[in-house]
């Protein structure tokens, strides 16, 4: 079904390294088997600067954003499974080609061709979002706009990069950082029955870090970490949530045995691995992409069932320059959501 023109507020990048300027547009009614969704709102995510500054090749201008919630606004042809009015989410997923190896293997994620909202068609930094019917989430009734949308990258992220990992309760799984990505995944760590190792930088952090269900704490401006991991038998799983490779050279080493060294944040350095560990204890250092549509509804039941949340900054959708300055800063606490007031 159709819906008549509309006119919106987009918040796009118009050259590779340009500023984002907020723009009014005609609103485009979605092809066959897409989606137009009325975005409510979008997290600010450290990915979107793929989109300001060209890191894939990129048809601009592009509206960025890839944490996407809003309400069903209009159905393309061919369309059967949502309503309008239903209240959907879109992450990073944003629809696969179906022909590639890893389609044809079940793993949409890692489709050679794979679909990124913000990326390779505008994204959520917007009033309206038209996206394929696959990569649409559910959101459940509890949880808002603005608390759904961090957990359609940086919480499916961290929690699927977790249950993949290998580990099992009550194994040590230990997280490395405590920003936007580190501060769910100690949460989803602890309520999945892990004993929860936080490590970040200063002592001041301890305190947040219990709070946040750790059971230990290491300063890594104070402790050899994979010694200080050692003593607490050696971790199942490490989840590298920081950018930075001397960090998390410094931690490989604190992997027991069968451990894995689970890699999310994109360091601009090479990492140091002691390759005779991973061979005799049988260890890997592995990445991890992010999940699809239905991956993102287990996260958020579980975020549901649980009471994980993302801690937030709301910024208005007008702001949106100011808000991907404040999170490129670091010194958000932890995510920045873009609302729209829809």
């Amino acid at each position: 079904m159709a819906s008549e023109k509309k006119i919106g507020r987009f918040a796009q990048v118009v050259s590779k390294g340009g500023p984002i300027e907020v723009v009014t547009r005609e609103v485009a009614e979605p092809g066959a088997g897409w989606v137009r969704v009325r975005v409510q709102a979008c997290g600010v995510c450290h990915s979107d600067s793929v989109t300001k500054y060209g890191v894939f090749p990129i048809e601009y201008p592009r509206v960025p954003g890839h944490e996407v919630v809003g309400l069903v606004d209009a159905l393309g042809d061919g369309v059967t499974e949502w309503k309008v009015g239903q209240r959907v989410g879109l992450g990073w997923y944003g629809g696969h080609c179906g022909k590639c190896e890893p389609c044809r293997r079940g793993d949409l994620v890692c489709c050679q061709k794979l679909k990124i909202p913000g990326i390779s068609y505008d994204g959520g930094y917007a009033d309206y979002v038209i996206a394929p019917e696959v990569a649409l989430a559910s959101i459940p009734e509890s949880l808002e706009s603005a608390e759904a949308g961090p957990l359609l990258c940086a919480g499916i992220t961290t929690f699927n990069a977790l249950r993949n990992s290998g580990a099992k309760p009550p194994d040590t799984v230990a997280i490395l950082g405590m920003g936007g990505l580190g501060h769910l995944g100690i949460q989803y760590a602890a309520k999945m029955g892990f004993n929860t190792v936080a490590i970040a930088r200063g002592a001041d952090k301890e305190k947040f870090a219990h709070e946040l269900g750790a059971q230990h704490y290491i300063d890594n401006t104070k402790e050899d970490v994979s010694q200080a991991l050692q003593r607490l038998g050696g971790a199942r799983t490490i989840l590298a949530t920081v950018t930075d490779a001397d960090a998390m050279s410094a931690a490989i080493g604190g992997l027991g045995h069968n451990g894995r060294f689970v890699i999310l944040g994109v360091p601009g350095d090479s990492l140091k691995v002691s390759v005779i560990p991973l061979i005799m204890a049988r260890q890997e250092v592995a990445g991890w992409p992010s999940g699809t549509a239905i991956e993102s509804e287990d996260t958020l039941k579980f975020s549901v069932l649980t009471g994980v949340r993302a801690m937030i900054e709301k910024y208005p959708l007008d702001k949106a320059a100011e808000a991907f300055e404040r999170m490129e800063s670091g010194k958000a606490r932890f995510r920045v959501v873009l609302e729209t007031g829809a």
